[in-house]
């Protein structure tokens, strides 16, 4: 991962042609603009790393590893430079983040592990535990009263079963860790 210190983008890539129409992660039609996607490696001034791929315009847009100084590490897909669609985060202190992400932030279905190893199976908006979810704690108990339902802004406001949420968040994760298993 050290083989880029000259700072370039080693090769091209022919994506298809401009103006392709795909589907979100979140299911909506988008119109996309492909051009010529570079792939290779960056190394930015205070020490951050990206190898994957960029876009016509010198962003990260495609598949990705980004590497923070602190330990850091992003795995997945990026939009305009910002981490967008399936990804997996992985914090210095040991939480991790498996699921969607939208503009850099956590936001759509996905699992948490806090370092602590408490995790959260559910809903995300704007990085914060937010929608319908499952709380589950180090001893793999829910709590009592079971700690399943609506939750704003992390804390829990409303009971509720949820299982198909659940499950889609879990699909989620187990789609972004395969997405993770890049050549990058």
């Amino acid at each position: 991962m050290d083989d880029y210190e000259d700072q370039s983008i080693v090769s091209d890539v022919n994506r298809g042609a401009a103006g392709a129409t795909g589907v979100s992660p979140h299911g909506r039609k988008e119109n996309t603009t492909f051009g010529t996607v570079k792939v290779g490696g960056w190394r930015y001034e205070e020490s951050t790393r990206y190898i994957g791929e960029w876009d016509q315009r010198g962003q990260k847009h495609g598949v990705g590893h980004l590497q923070f100084p602190d330990g850091t590490r992003y795995d997945g897909q990026f939009h305009d430079g910002l981490s967008h669609g399936l990804g997996c985060l992985w914090f210095s202190d040991g939480a991790k983040y498996e699921g969607e992400f939208m503009q850099g932030w956590f936001h759509g279905y996905g699992i948490f592990w806090r370092a602590d190893g408490m995790k959260f199976e559910g809903e995300f908006r704007g990085g914060k535990i937010w929608g319908l979810g499952l709380l589950t704690f180090r001893d793999f108990t829910h709590g009592f009263p079971r700690n399943e339902g609506f939750f704003q802004d992390c804390r829990l406001v409303r009971k509720q079963r949820c299982p198909d949420v659940v499950q889609r968040a879990q699909k989620c994760a187990l789609m972004a860790r395969s997405l993770c298993d890049h050549p990058y």
